[in-house]
Parts: C-alpha cells; structure tokens; sequence
C-alpha cells in the first residue's frame, strides 16, 4: 500500500467531518436563535457542544495533522507553489472560522447570544466559499 496515499485518503477523511460540523454547526445555531424554550434551548446546547467537541475538533486537528505529513512528504520546496501557499491561507481562514463558531458556542452556553439567525444563515456560505476554493485550488494546481 502506498504510504502517501493513505494519508491523502485520511486527509480527506478529516476534512469531509470538519466541513460537515462547519456547516451543520451554524445551522443549529440558526434554530437556537429563533427559540424561546428552555428545554429546547437546552438539548440545542448539548448538540453543539457535542458536535464542537466530539467531531469538529477531533476533525480539524487530523486534517492539519495528516496535512502537515502530506507537506512534509511532498518537501518542503513545494511551499514555492501559489496553489499550497493560497490553500493554506484559506485552510488557515477555515481554522479562524472554526473558533469563530467556539465563541458563539460559549456564548449560547450562557445564554448571552447577540446574533439574529439570519447573520447565522450568512455566514454558513462561508466555509462553502472557501471549501470550493480549496479544491480548484488542489485540483487545478494553478501557477
């Protein structure tokens, strides 16, 4: 079995579950912010808590993980390409979101959200934008 291409198969493993919670996360904020019910309001708080913790994190960690091997056994020199630099400063955008989404978490878990669910429904295109970048980005390798 080729080494290299197990770890591009983990790879992509990890981020298909990072982008799912990135995209799943927003949405259930979006429900909670319309809610008024506690109880309601309380099984929210447990699902994006578990979503964060149990798949997002987990997730995001592997994809820099097996990202950083993939780097390394490509060399080093490959950081002279505009398609990994460029990947990466998106990667790195997609990682600012991902704790932009934490804070929103720790603020529900509190009950002290300041967003209309709409401003939730925006920024769910985010990681859609930046996903699709990404794999031209990848696929296209431009120069």
């Amino acid at each position: 079995m080729n080494v290299y291409l197990t770890f591009k198969a983990l790879h992509l493993i990890a981020i298909i579950s990072w982008m799912a919670g990135l995209l799943y996360l927003p949405r259930i904020f979006v429900y909670h912010a319309e809610t008024k019910n506690i109880e309601v309001s309380k099984t929210f708080k447990i699902m994006e808590r578990r979503l964060f913790v149990y798949i997002m994190n987990p997730a995001m960690i592997l994809s820099w993980l097996f990202g950083f091997i993939l780097i390394h056994s490509i060399g080093l020199q490959s950081f002279k390409e505009f398609w990994l630099v460029a990947k990466l400063i998106l990667v790195i955008a997609l990682t600012f979101y991902h704790f932009f989404l934490f804070s929103c978490l720790k603020k529900f878990s509190i009950n002290e959200n300041n967003y209309q669910p709409k401003f939730f429904r925006i920024i769910n295109e985010v990681p859609t934008i930046l996903l699709i970048a990404v794999i031209f980005l990848v696929v296209f390798k431009p120069i």
